[in-house]
């Protein structure tokens, strides 16, 4: 069945790059579309602006050479699939459908939304092509159900790179076993590396186990994937007690999951950690003071740099004075707070932070401000990322250099 799919213009602001993934099917953009990107690409919000501009640019790519007729018709997508088969891309001038058409039609005065010429091009679809499937694309909610209501049979969200809603589906780095562990190990490899022990069993009695996941049983057993192969699991003995005694900067673990915190953020071979948790569970304070040890201590890294997205929580207090560092204050005060956790205990404790914020070449920087840097022989810590949208968390991890490490909390 010939499958057609009808865009609306969110879908080209979320992902400029959609026209790509449609593989071998027909895509459909309304004359409203093009109509609302360019009254976007002007606007003064840069993000939403120049996601506007690329995607006309990418239309504009395709349709370059085509005749009137052709773009009407429809303009093959270039591809890399290796069949060959490649679907195409046409532009519907909703703007002559009219109401002695045979589809339902939804007012299209100027009282009326945009959306609902978007929806009248894909229900005059369906009434004059029976035979295919027509399929309405859209970000927004409310306007798949208007869709649905107006009796369109196929309307879908874009999913092709959704993240996920939900953090209890994130891999949690570890996996809890029943029992013990070596129950049912029938063959085992055991090598001793200095003074670390490495066990290779069979993978299928872990198929789901990935690299760098750690692996608890019910007794003291503490395995770390160290590598994954097709048919075998090398994994790293460590104990609970050895975990819960790691010491970073003064600070110690209180739980098992701290502790596996602990071990993963100083492994010099993972150049990004993600940490998640509640409010409170430890995720900057780790962060932090691994930082602190493995400039002023271990000498690895050159500068700590901690970033953050800057929305107001309340109402906005307007512009603030100062320099970036002190523009940047109000929201770093939490890492503040964590440094005085972390040298509470000093003789004097001002003192203490404001030399380790001297002395590690501590910077607290803006997002906005991140385009086009590049950070080398750099610790960086991004918190709340969670507020973050996947294009703003794209840009800051491409921004790492040589020699440097990013931890996500």
């Amino acid at each position: 069945m010939e499958k057609l799919f009808v865009l609306d213009t969110n879908v080209l602001l979320h992902d400029p790059m959609a026209l790509n993934a449609f593989q071998e099917h027909r895509v459909v953009i309304p004359m409203t579309v093009l109509e609302e990107l360019d009254a976007i690409k002007d606007r003064r919000d840069k993000d939403v602006s120049r996601e506007a501009r690329i995607a006309i640019q990418a239309i504009d790519k395709i349709m370059f050479n085509a005749s009137p007729a052709e773009i009407q018709a429809g303009v093959e997508i270039p591809t890399a699939r290796e069949d060959g088969r490649c679907g195409t891309l046409s532009i519907f001038a909703d703007q002559l459908i009219s109401h002695d058409s045979d589809a339902p039609y939804l007012d299209g005065s100027v009282h009326q939304t945009n959306d609902n010429r978007i929806i009248n091009v894909a229900m005059h679809l369906q009434a004059t092509r029976p035979e295919a499937y027509v399929c309405l694309v859209t970000k927004d909610i409310n306007m798949r159900l208007k869709a649905k209501g107006s009796g369109l049979a196929n309307v879908e969200d874009y999913r092709r790179d959704r993240v996920l809603d939900d953090i209890e589906y994130m891999a949690k780095g570890y996996e809890q076993i029943s029992g013990d562990f070596w129950a049912g190990v029938e063959e085992v490899e055991t090598v001793r590396d200095g003074a670390q022990t490495l066990h290779t069993i069979d993978r299928a009695r872990h198929p789901s186990a990935h690299l760098n996941q750690f692996l608890l049983d019910e007794h003291d057993f503490v395995g770390y994937v160290r590598n994954v192969s097709e048919n075998r699991l090398q994994v790293l003995d460590l104990s609970r007690e050895q975990l819960m005694h790691q010491r970073l900067w003064g600070l110690k673990p209180r739980n098992m999951e701290q502790a596996m915190a602990f071990f993963l953020v100083q492994q010099p071979h993972i150049d990004m950690n993600v940490l998640t948790g509640p409010a409170g569970s430890g995720k900057t304070l780790i962060a932090l003071a691994y930082g602190l040890h493995a400039i002023l201590e271990e000498r690895r890294y050159d500068k700590l740099i901690v970033a953050r997205s800057t929305p107001p929580i309340a109402e906005d207090i307007g512009f603030l004075p100062g320099t970036e560092e002190e523009k940047m204050a109000p929201w770093l005060a939490a890492f503040d707070d964590n440094l005085e956790v972390l040298h509470g205990n000093d003789e004097s404790p001002f003192s203490s932070i404001e030399y380790v914020k001297d002395k590690a070449n501590i910077q607290f920087k803006s997002l906005n401000f991140m385009r086009g840097r590049s950070f080398n022989n750099a610790y960086i810590v991004i918190d709340e990322a969670q507020g973050l949208t996947q294009f703003q968390l794209k840009s800051i991890i491409t921004r790492v250099g040589a020699n440097s490490k990013i931890v996500v909390l």
